[in-house]
């Protein structure tokens, strides 16, 4: 009865697109008879040509059609065969003004002006700026930049502006100026972020829709030109600076004011520009400037805060969305929309600006940080903690066009290959890279070594590009990039068994045994970790899902983490000390060498968290046993659905391998256990969890901001855990809160 409704509605639909179509369903229209006839005027002769008037008799079928839609249960849906679900949510909202561009051009009261018809109406000035025109226009393309790098598109953004659709025929020297400065902005920007290739569609938009970014004016006299009229506007400010024992004239201070913050602008756009022209310069040799540059940048955004109600300000009949003030026209570019998912403009205000710039600075410098640097996985944990912070994608950008170049190589100067050759190396010292070693000078162990560290170049300058993407597409990427390091462990195996093959032939007592592959199952076991741990962060587990996460990780991933790298700390005091009594040191002073070599701070955090996931499945074992918790009842899926999805991508993975759910219900399962065990006893063991993880992070030496906020989240679920034990709320059923605001991994337990 809907699908019959609904072929009425099309057809009314149809009749009412093209008034003269036939239409076969005399339900719902009437067509005159021939008496109706209407003669029409023929060619000369006498003869007569007749055309029936057609007239359509309406019949609305709305309160059918609604009346059938109530036949639907909750949750059902009719559509065409051609019509799913992802058509739906690609598809424009017609009349909608934040889905349709047409809404708001196509109104009758609103007339929309290009560039030369503004000049022509003597809407826009070109020349003779007031500085307070100046500020407010300056202000608003700075805006306008930051709603473009937070993902909206070019030409609903920053190309609104008048000015810049044509900056030669602007005669004030400063708003010329500035426009070419804001064009070669956009264009570096755009190829940094083409370069690094870290953006997807939510992120950036590199559509230039045709409009020119001064690319016939050279960086060097676009900066030129600014400092020339930021020149200028320094003569005025000490024109109209105060001297000592001068009355001060309002109007004078007023003008002084306003010219400080002009330049303050000005010479901000100049700075940020010079630093990025610094940045693409070849093997990284401009880093150094760079900071200088946004060192001294920063420095002017306090003076641009300051004085933002210099500036003009918008027209009152203007939007909030969208402030108009005079050279910008929302509606310009109306019919430029990107090929995504519509998204509804909105300009970011002056002051979110300034604040933007501010932590966008701030960022940037961190990533020249990254330059002083020389192990390439020293580089790849700077990755990791930098993308921890969400950054924006022109940081993130940077960040990958100064540690890899487009010919892989690191810093621009260090093959990639010879890279990952000193992070073996230094991971676990293995004899084939070690020069005096036997297997070192055989040619045939060199060019094995050599074609496995060429494949791994692929895999992990891939995960460095990973790292840039946001977090979300992170971690889908890093579900799909164990499919490559799986095939690398397969050939890191085969490698390290030819080459102890070699090796116990010329010296029986030495071995070569997963050494490589030893490496390659450590970065595995990182990703395996971090992938789901990044679930937590994105909120993608329901509460009932915590217990197999953790389980996994506390039971499995982190022990296999912590043997790897105990295993790499044993070979390399191994191979180390072989060497040195290959060198003719005595026995006594290798063992005293070996024996003074600490635990490396990846084993002692490793254990802090394994203690922490620990803590917190023994505490949800105790929840389920408390009845705080309930299993939710399963209508379209059950748990081992939910758990095989969750754990999917490492079953491609051989080592380790992947744990069966079925090995998880044995492992969590309480009917074994005799006498049965009560909830106080897994919060026991979750105490002694938590209190294991707080003692390490307390002890821990030059403690980070992210030791000490997981040192505060260890010892607070400890106390939590404490009071449970001691009957604090003991006959409440309620759920626990899990609170995720200190630590977005994490959670803090908060009894209700």
């Amino acid at each position: 009865r809907g699908q019959k409704n609904m072929a009425e509605q099309s057809v009314m639909e149809e009749s009412g697109l093209d008034a003269v179509a036939p239409v076969d369903s005399p339900a719902s229209v009437g067509v005159s008879t021939p008496e109706n006839a209407v003669v029409v005027p023929g060619p000369p002769g006498g003869i007569q040509h007749t055309q029936p008037e057609v007239r359509y008799n309406w019949v609305d079928i709305t309160q059918d059609f609604l009346t059938s839609c109530e036949e639907l249960e909750l949750g059902e849906l009719m559509h065409d065969a051609n019509f799913g679900l992802f058509e739906a949510m690609s598809a424009i909202e017609m009349m909608d003004p934040k889905m349709d561009a047409g809404m708001l051009g196509n109104r009758g009261d609103v007339e929309v002006l290009n560039f030369q018809q503004a000049i022509q109406r003597g809407t826009v000035k070109l020349k003779d700026l007031t500085a307070p025109e100046l500020i407010g226009i300056i202000d608003t393309m700075l805006s306008s930049m930051v709603t473009w790098l937070e993902g909206h598109s070019l030409a609903q953004t920053v190309f609104t502006c008048l000015y810049l659709h044509d900056p030669e025929v602007v005669e004030d020297r400063c708003m010329r100026a500035i426009s070419l400065g804001v064009l070669k902005l956009v264009d570096l920007i755009k190829n940094n972020v083409n370069r690094a290739s870290v953006f997807e569609e939510e992120d950036f938009q590199t559509m230039t829709y045709g409009f020119k970014l001064a690319c016939n004016v050279t960086d060097v006299r676009v900066t030129g030109m600014l400092r020339e009229v930021e020149d200028e506007i320094n003569r005025k400010v000490k024109s109209t600076r105060c001297k000592q024992g001068e009355e001060r004239d309002p109007q004078t201070e007023l003008e002084h004011q306003q010219n400080v913050g002009l330049q303050a602008r000005l010479k901000f756009c100049r700075l940020l520009l010079s630093a990025l022209i610094a940045f693409n310069k070849p093997q990284c040799s401009g880093v150094t400037d760079g900071r200088r540059l946004l060192t001294q940048a920063g420095e002017l955004l306090e003076v641009m805060k300051k004085s933002i109600h210099h500036g003009a300000h918008p027209d009152k009949t203007a939007t909030l969305d969208f402030p108009i003030i005079m050279g910008f026209e929302p509606l310009v570019n109306q019919r430029l929309l990107p090929p995504t998912f519509p998204r509804y403009t909105k300009i970011i205000g002056r002051e979110a600006a300034m604040e933007y710039f501010q932590s966008l600075l701030n960022r940037l410098s961190q990533v020249c940080e990254v330059v002083n640097i020389n192990s390439i996985h020293t580089v790849l944990d700077f990755f990791i903690e930098f993308s921890k912070a969400s950054p924006c994608v022109l940081s993130r950008s940077l960040l990958q066009v100064l540690a890899v170049s487009t010919d892989r190589k690191v810093f621009g100067t260090l093959p990639f290959r010879e890279a990952l050759r000193e992070a073996v190396r230094a991971f676990n010292y293995p004899p084939a890279l070690i020069p005096r070693s036997y297997v070192f000078n055989n040619p045939q162990a060199k060019e094995y070594v050599d074609a496995f560290l060429s494949r791994s170049v692929r895999p992990f300058s891939n995960l460095l590009q990973i790292h840039g993407h946001n977090r979300a597409r992170q971690r889908d990427k890093l579900g799909h990039i164990l499919e490559d390091l799986s095939s690398l462990q397969d050939e890191a195996d085969k490698v390290d068994a030819a080459l102890h093959s070699m090796m116990i032939k010329a010296d029986p007592q030495r071995q070569h045994l997963a050494c490589f592959g030893t490496w390659v199952l450590y970065h595995i076991l990182r990703i395996m970790i971090q992938y789901l741990l990044s679930g937590l962060e994105l909120e993608l587990y329901s509460t009932h899902e915590y217990q197999y996460v953790f389980w996994y990780l506390y039971e499995f991933l982190y022990g296999w983490l912590l043997s790897t790298l105990s295993r790499a700390e044993a070979m390399y005091q191994e191979h180390e000390s072989y060497m040195e009594q290959q060198k003719g040191g005595s026995k006594k002073k290798s063992k005293k060498k070996k024996k003074g070599r600490p635990p490396s701070k990846e084993i002692v955090l490793g254990q802090a968290e394994q203690s922490l996931c620990g803590g917190y499945y023994k505490a949800i074992q105790g929840f389920y046993l408390d009845e705080r918790l309930k299993k939710p009842v399963f209508e379209f899926d059950n748990e081992q659905v939910r758990y095989e999805h969750r754990f999917a991508p490492f079953a491609t993975i051989v080592t380790p391998p992947l744990v069966p759910y079925s090995q998880f219900q044995d492992m969590v399962a309480l009917e074994k256990f005799s006498p049965p065990l009560q909830p106080a006893d897994f919060y026991v063991q979750a105490c002694k969890c938590f209190q294991q993880a707080k003692n390490i992070y307390e002890s821990f030496p030059n403690q980070t901001k992210e030791v000490q906020t997981l040192c505060k989240v260890a010892k607070t679920n400890f106390v939590v855990i404490k009071l449970l034990l001691g009957g604090h709320k003991r006959d409440s059923k309620t759920p626990p809160e899990w609170d995720f605001t200190e630590h977005n991994t994490f959670p803090i337990i908060r009894l209700t």
